[in-house]
């Protein structure tokens, strides 16, 4: 296919509290669509937990006339929950995320000294896709694209002329993710990053966040040719050993987000919150001391 029915129409919803960056990606002929890393609301202060976010997209969806047909993880995220069974149980989409979360499930299993019955398969997403392969949104061509770096299993997913790149490259004015996290690894990302940078340049390029410096207005939609020319951590490391030590330099005086270790105990779970105990409460498990050497 070519022309208009690959060039989706995509609606990005900014989700405050976490910077995030949610997106409903539809295929302007058949209103199918995919959801791409949606947010369950979680407040760290009170232990509660909302679906507004959620709904916003499922209120999008039904206002166009759109059929959910996917919903894709990029990666398991560290700075909000999933929100992929949720909005599973009201579409009865397919979930979908990177083949490789199989070995982030592995490395979490051990730091949250999680049961031994525990599955480290990938068994709670429905599809797991490797590197490379292609499926459709609709009559949109989509391919997977493995982008690890920021973690070991990050996936972009480029739908028709849109690539969905989460946490590799931000807006140009912030530059590229951290690779700090556990697995994280700033050659890699600098791979991962060159192989975005090779797509057509007037490829449309969507973050997964925005901080909104020096308070301009959030922003998350770019180009390959603009992500070339202006990204001020591609622009300042013309090579991937000064990359490397720059983003590595920027990384140690980062401190942690606030949510990773009540994150990804969801994340690894394919967005399902803890079983109720039998009090009929469920209970996240926060590790102490071990993400060491960590900033504070």
């Amino acid at each position: 296919m070519t022309g208009a029915s690959q060039h989706p129409i995509v609606e990005g919803f900014h989700e405050r509290r976490t910077g995030s960056i949610q997106y409903v990606v539809a295929c302007p002929t058949t209103r199918r669509c995919a959801i791409v890393d949606p947010v369950l609301d979680y407040d760290e202060k009170s232990g509660a937990t909302a679906t507004r976010s959620a709904d916003a997209i499922l209120e999008h969806v039904r206002a166009n006339g759109l059929t959910v047909e996917w919903i894709l993880d990029t990666h398991h995220h560290a700075d909000h929950f999933s929100a992929a069974p949720y909005l599973k149980a009201r579409t009865g989409a397919p979930t979908a995320i990177g083949e490789r979360v199989v070995d982030v499930q592995r490395l979490w299993k051990g730091l949250y000294n999680l049961p031994s019955a525990f599955p480290v398969d990938g068994s709670q997403w429905d599809r797991l896709f490797a590197s490379g392969e292609t499926f459709r949104v609709g009559e949109v061509d989509a391919r997977v694209m493995f982008s690890p770096g920021h973690t070991m299993a990050s996936v972009s997913y480029v739908i028709g002329d849109a690539a969905f790149v989460h946490d590799t490259l931000f807006m140009p004015d912030s530059g590229t993710a951290r690779c700090d996290f556990p697995g994280g690894d700033a050659a890699m990302l600098w791979r991962s990053i060159q192989a975005i940078l090779a797509l057509p340049a007037d490829t449309r390029v969507f973050t997964g966040h925005d901080y909104e410096p020096n308070g301009r207005m959030a922003a998350w939609e770019s180009t390959v040719a603009e992500q070339r020319a202006h990204n001020i951590h591609m622009v300042a490391a013309r090579s991937e050993a000064e990359f490397v030590d720059l983003r590595n330099a920027r990384d140690a005086a980062l401190p942690m987000p606030k949510l990773i270790l009540h994150a990804l105990q969801v994340n690894i779970r394919g967005g399902r919150l803890p079983e109720p105990e039998e009090n009929g409460r469920r209970y996240l498990k926060v590790p102490l001391d071990t993400l060491e050497g960590a900033a504070w």
